[in-house]
């Protein structure tokens, strides 16, 4: 009996082995399934994150192309190469302006490239229709001008840039406080927030790039960005820098320093607000000005002198000859601080003028050395590293920041649209002329020694500028030095577009 229980018992059990075998291989088999799975999902999400970044950096290559072509010193800048494309130096890019960077392919032309690949996004901000009623103005990217067209190198495949004003409405944000989006003027920075008001400070410009890969991938990108100016502020006409400043000024009845608001540009129009004639910063104990009103003729007695007084205004005759001491930003203030400001220009220069060096340390230059380039619509940042001759330069206007490091000898026929510094030798003077003048501001400032040669700077750098010295001193002169706030904004050289926002939108 026992026996029989046991082969009963082994009978029942019998294939539990191929069971527990099936059910192992099933197991391994789920495991493999959810491993290859997992392993194409890992694939597929590398892939995706492969084409979004390559989408991304193409986009973002068309942004900062367009940041960077927005600087006039760049040699590719829209202003060298794309006239007409975006209004003058100075002047307001107006709603429902609209330029865009074009970057076709290899088999794609400019003239078809918004149709292929449409803007949808400029309705999306400013309203049904938007684009449809603008102005639009286009040009190529650096990828298909000469040199680079001709390369076998190909460019990022970002498609188009587009580049257009922007305001309340169209961001969606409350700026002037009045708890609406609803203002369609462009808007300003004034380097801390958004303004509606162009007196804030730069315009505030909005920069899109798309992008599109071959395998259909896409990206929008977008930039607001707003130039960031050299930070100068002229409280005079005619700036003395310095300590026991030095002043000599013709008699002639043509020759006026004005500190009243003169000479409008393009949509910027004089202000009322006024400055100082001829301002000078130190009167310890007050020599500078003593410098000042002694050089100014102010008529009898002697029988006969004539008196300038008046010519020295900024429009109130109670306060002719308008001569005071006047304060100037924090980096004018020293030697140090004037001579970084200095390289602060030159680093944002369109030309530097150096000529060859003498036993002084400074070689001359002449106006033959200035730029052809120079118009109202393109004022140009002029560094020369040295003296700079105007003599023989008749008749001519310059525009824009004329920076000399040397002696600047002025040409009293021409005229000049913009800021003048002289700060180096500090010393700007004439030796005839008739009529021309200057619109903007005038600056002087001594940061070296001239007693030794080569001249050496002064030291140390926080001790105050030196002696400058302003010499038009023949009886015949130009029609003066007239402050103008339009010139000088239109002539601040800018250093870079600063990036105040940016996002990807969504599709």
């Amino acid at each position: 009996m026992r026996a029989r229980s046991t082969i009963r018992k082994r009978r029942t059990e019998a294939g539990i082995a191929l069971l527990i075998a099936i059910f192992v291989l099933l197991l391994i088999s789920v495991v493999a399934i959810a491993l290859i799975v997992s392993s194409g999902t890992e694939s597929a999400l590398a892939g995706n994150y492969r084409s979004s970044t390559a989408a991304y950096y193409a986009a973002l290559s068309g942004l900062e192309e367009a940041r960077g072509r927005l600087l006039s010193k760049n040699p590719s800048s829209f202003k060298n190469t794309a006239v007409g494309f975006l209004p003058p130096s100075g002047t307001t890019l107006p709603i429902g302006a609209v330029a865009y960077v074009l970057n076709p392919g290899p088999a794609e032309s400019s003239a078809t490239l918004l149709t292929t690949y449409p803007d949808t996004q400029y309705d999306t901000e400013f309203g049904p229709g938007a684009l449809a009623g603008a102005t639009v103005t286009t040009t190529n990217s650096v990828w298909n001008r000469s040199p680079l067209d001709s390369l076998n190198v190909p460019g990022p495949l970002y498609k188009w840039v587009r580049i257009n004003a922007v305001s309340e409405k169209s961001l969606n944000i409350d700026v002037d406080a009045d708890a609406l989006a609803d203002s369609v003027t462009p808007l300003y920075y004034d380097g801390t927030r958004f303004s509606n008001s162009s007196s804030a400070g730069p315009q505030v410009l909005e920069i899109t790039s798309f992008a599109t890969l071959p395998n259909g991938s896409q990206k929008i990108l977008q930039y607001l960005a707003a130039p960031v100016p050299i930070n100068l502020t002229f409280n005079a006409a005619l700036t003395l820098d310095g300590t026991n400043v030095q002043f000599s000024v013709p008699t002639a009845s043509n020759f006026w320093v004005r500190g009243d608001d003169s000479y409008g540009v393009g949509s910027c129009s004089p202000g009322s607000s006024t400055v100082t004639a001829v301002g000078y910063t130190s009167d310890s104990p007050d020599p500078s000005r003593s410098n000042i009103l002694n050089a100014i003729p102010s008529g009898p007695p002697p029988v006969g002198n004539p008196d300038r007084r008046s010519h020295y205004t900024n429009g109130n005759p109670a306060l002719d000859p308008n001569v005071g001491l006047i304060g100037v930003q924090t980096n004018m203030q020293t030697v140090g601080g004037l001579n970084s400001l200095v390289q602060d220009i030159t680093q944002a220069a369109d030309i530097i003028i150096t000529p060859t060096p003498d036993a002084t340390g400074l070689g001359t230059a002449t106006e033959y050395d200035l730029p052809a380039a120079m118009s109202p619509s393109n004022p140009m940042t002029i560094v020369v590293n040295g003296n700079l001759n105007l003599m023989g330069w008749q008749q001519n206007t310059g525009y824009g920041l004329l920076l000399v490091t040397g002696e600047l000898t002025y040409d009293p026929d021409s005229s000049w649209r913009g800021i003048v510094m002289v700060i180096g030798v500090g010393k700007m003077s004439n030796s005839h002329g008739t009529d021309g003048e200057i619109d903007g501001a005038v600056f002087l400032a001594k940061t070296v020694d001239t007693s030794p040669s080569p001249y050496v700077p002064l030291s140390p750098p926080s001790s105050t500028p030196g002696s400058a010295f302003f010499n038009f001193s023949p009886v015949q002169s130009p029609a003066g030095i007239y402050y103008s706030s339009c010139w000088i904004k239109a002539s601040m050289p800018t250093a870079n577009y600063k990036i105040l926002a940016f996002h990807e939108i969504s599709q």
